[in-house]
């Protein structure tokens, strides 16, 4: 599923509305890492892919910007342990 998704730099947050529902990614970046700290996805539309949507947004301005990855929240450590490669 693809969803636009938007960067707030100033909140240091990723977010989409689907279905009238809003979905974030929460970071902090400190110098040259950005530490992902909570990924939320309303019940209402859970299931479609919109945690890994925002989860690409966040990794392809990382590689971007040239910062390092630290994932904080349980999501987004599942997400790069499935996606990495080389990862059990």
């Amino acid at each position: 599923m693809a969803v636009q998704v938007q960067h707030d730099s100033e909140r240091q947050r990723f977010i989409t509305i689907v279905d009238g529902h809003e979905a974030e990614l929460d970071y902090r970046l400190s110098g040259t890492v950005m530490s992902i700290t909570h990924t939320g996805v309303p019940r209402a539309i859970e299931g479609r892919g919109i945690a890994a949507e925002l989860m690409r947004a966040a990794l392809s301005a990382a590689s971007d910007a040239g910062w390092t990855v630290n994932p904080v929240c349980s999501y987004a450590v599942a997400y790069l342990r499935r996606t990495s490669p080389g990862s059990a």
